[in-house]
């Protein structure tokens, strides 16, 4: 059936810089598809996204959530499965994670790693320019055209051995894309970023041996993923790809998709390539949708770890959940970043990400995330010493057994300190300060930190202000104190660097978010406006 492209994109502008580069990854073909994209599912995603309201307001009333008796017999039937591991993805025992920017993506598959997921969520700021040249890095990627030189330095991919499969990981539901709209209404930031990727790539990616691979994030609902899934379908039968080709794996990182675990899986289980513990966003996730609720109050961030009840509970039954299903339940995030000035905290820190993998390896973990290349030689000889086959899919774990007050369990010791409020608004500043300039993961005290751990420290800092925790030290934490603590913290750091640095910005809007009143759902659509800036509006017909 003949498209009659001039029609279909009658509609729809490009509000962003349109050149060159613009338009070897945004054709005429690629914006009618993601043109079909959103009128098809636009309205349900922001049904979804009010159902996201509802069940808060029942949360805010003090109903927890409970796994669903509708989808029990889901739960309980042993028969289905879901896609067996497809090529690329059967061995991933070291992934690392970053930004689409040119370097990140050369050295990323540069790396001794078994994959490399690019990230246009939670490390990179969505300005128009890091979204389209993202594209444009991965679209060169996959051809093997990317090699470039910045000043006197060459960035070339490794040519002796085969490159990391690649996993692109799209912006959330709840995200927008303002820079391409479609009869009037912004795109979905998920559908641009994954509709753009699977248009230009898919094929060349089958035809090299591997496939169009996804990281699917902060889904709330295995009605979320059933979104995905009819996407990804549309996708497929839209270019005559068979169904199934697609592979979705699935980060768990609000509570409550962890009562849903199943039910994503089965929505997704053609195209499913498992769960993954995306530790730091479902900290945020407990304290957010529980942050009217005196019995979720949690102690300092490090207070917080993978040992404590509610998160190992977590990382338990999503191994059981996936190895059951027959997919990969694959670990958290290594956020380290090499100390060279200072052997003995660097051996120190180095130890830490060792221990942290030998928990995941022993548990029964499919794989884990690095954030920095010189971890993947750590996590990897612990993952080779002890998981010698390519998975472990056969560790069934049927000695777990994971109830609601397991994963709800908040009995967490620890204090809060002045010191951890400190750490709280040093890292949200720091991480808010870098996306106000189109940076999306900023290394602070040899820590990546990202959208993640960011949203951890300000949900942290507006819920202690909110039910009115006392300090180890002995102080009321209250709004006055609060924003006392985030002046002094924003001018020291604004002190220490360069001129033109966005920290007396970064305060204001921080200011908004840590007092206990005012809750924004997400810090990046809080930022959005302040990195983006739209043009007059471009016909598409014109790309």
């Amino acid at each position: 059936m003949a498209v009659n492209t001039e029609q279909i994109l009658k509609d729809v502008n490009i509000l962003g810089p349109l050149n060159d580069q613009t338009r070897k990854i945004l054709s005429k073909d690629a914006a009618v598809f993601l043109a079909l994209l959103h009128r098809t599912f636009n309205g349900t995603r922001k049904a979804l996204l009010q159902r996201r309201m509802i069940r808060q307001a029942e949360l805010d009333k003090g109903n927890l959530p409970d796994f669903l008796p509708e989808t029990k017999h889901i739960r309980e039937n042993d028969a289905w499965k879901g896609a067996p591991p497809a090529p690329g993805l059967v061995d991933r025992r070291i992934e690392i994670t970053g930004p689409t920017d040119r370097k990140m993506v050369v050295n990323a598959l540069n790396s001794d790693v078994w994959t490399y997921m690019a990230d246009f969520e939670d490390s990179s700021a969505p300005t128009w320019d890091n979204m389209i040249n993202g594209q444009l890095n991965l679209y060169d990627a996959i051809r093997k055209q990317i090699d470039f030189k910045q000043g006197e330095k060459e960035y070339k991919l490794r040519t002796n051995r085969k490159l990391p499969t690649l996993i692109a990981r799209a912006r959330g539901w709840h995200l927008e894309e303002k820079h391409f709209t479609v009869d009037g209404e912004p795109i979905s930031g998920s559908l641009f970023d994954f509709g753009l990727y699977f248009f230009n790539n898919a094929e060349e990616l089958v035809k090299r041996g591997a496939g169009p691979y996804f990281y699917l994030p902060k889904m709330e609902s295995h009605l979320e993923a059933r979104l995905w899934n009819d996407a990804f379908n549309l996708a497929q039968d839209y270019i005559g790809m068979p169904r199934g080709t697609i592979r979705g794996t699935v980060l768990i990182e609000t509570i409550m998709a962890a009562f849903e675990m199943d039910e994503i899986i089965y929505e997704l289980r053609d195209h499913s390539s498992g769960l993954n513990c995306g530790r730091w966003d479902y900290i945020f996730s407990v304290i957010k949708r529980f942050r009217n609720n005196p019995d979720f109050v949690l102690p300092d961030r490090s207070a917080v770890t993978m040992t404590v009840p509610f998160m190992d509970a977590y990382v338990k039954l999503l191994i059981k959940t996936c190895h059951r299903r027959g997919v990969h339940a694959m670990g958290g995030m290594a956020a380290q970043i090499p100390i060279k000035n200072d052997p003995a905290a660097n051996e120190k820190a180095m130890a830490g990400v060792r221990a942290d993998k030998l928990r995941e390896a022993r548990a029964g973990h499919d794989g884990t995330w690095v954030a920095h290349p010189a971890l993947a030689s750590i996590a990897a000889e612990v993952f080779n010493e002890h998981m010698p086959t390519p998975n472990q899919l056969f560790v069934r774990r049927e000695d777990v057994s994971i109830g609601r007050n397991d994963l709800l369990n908040m009995n967490v010791p620890g204090k809060i300190t002045e010191e951890g409020i400190r750490k709280n608004l040093n890292i949200g500043l720091g991480y808010m300060e870098g996306w106000l300039r189109g940076v999306g993961c900023v290394p602070i005290n040899y820590l990546m930190e990202d959208a993640a751990t960011a949203e951890v420290s300000r949900s942290q800092l507006w819920q202690w202000c909110k039910h009115g925790a006392t300090t180890a030290e002995g102080q009321k934490v209250d709004k006055a104190y609060a924003l006392r603590l985030l002046h002094e913290q924003a001018q020291e750091l604004a002190s220490k660097a360069p001129n033109g640095n966005k920290y007396n910005l970064a305060e204001k809007y921080f200011a908004t978010q840590v007092t206990g009143e005012d809750y924004d759902e997400f810090l990046t659509s809080l930022l959005y406006n302040e990195i983006t800036r739209v043009e007059s509006p471009a016909p598409a017909s014109k790309l």
